[in-house]
């Protein structure tokens, strides 16, 4: 392994730990968005609950008076027959808007806090454990760089030395 293949594994490592980084730092910048969204789901779906209260109220008030004008004689019976129609396709329209309430707390609101809990557990486990792991590859690398050096070093000598042999022997002959 030649020092420049060394420096290039150390720039690649420092590179994917960088990346890896942004990501885990990126997932918890996103924490606050996520809770405000969240918050922000939850008071709507209070407003409509309540939304769904005052329209049960009203409905009910409503079909009393439908149920009056239905009860009378004369014309005012048609009107009361079109008035109980009219009030069965609001109940329609209210329970349509009580199941997008329910939906929207079950499938939404309870899941999505519960997955930012665990999304923070697991963002806080990767970081810590990609620390660990990031500074024992480094420090790896380094020791096998450092030996591949030595290693360089020692064979560069045992040459050094081959060499000098060698030119004493090619000398020696020559001149005998």
């Amino acid at each position: 392994m030649d020092n420049i293949n060394v420096e290039s594994v150390e720039k690649e490592c420092g590179a994917l730990g960088g990346l890896f980084q942004a990501i885990v730092n990126d997932m918890k910048c996103s924490y606050p968005v996520w809770e405000d969204f969240s918050a922000k789901a939850t008071k709507l779906h209070s407003q409509l609950r309540t939304t769904v209260l005052a329209a049960v109220a009203f409905l009910d008030a409503f079909q009393k008076v439908a149920d009056m004008a239905t009860n009378t004689r004369g014309a005012t019976r048609d009107i009361g027959s079109a008035l109980t129609r009219m009030c069965m396709r609001h109940r329609s329209i209210e329970a349509k808007l009580r199941h997008f309430t329910n939906a929207l707390m079950e499938s939404l609101i309870t899941p999505l806090q519960d997955r930012i809990e665990d999304w923070k557990k697991t963002a806080n486990q990767l970081d810590k454990d990609h620390a660990k792991e990031y500074k024992r590859s480094r420090h790896e690398i380094k020791k096998k760089s450092s030996d591949t050096m030595k290693l360089q070093k020692k064979q560069w000598q045992k040459n050094k030395h081959f060499m000098g042999q060698n030119y004493r022997f090619f000398f020696y002959v020559r001149n005998h």
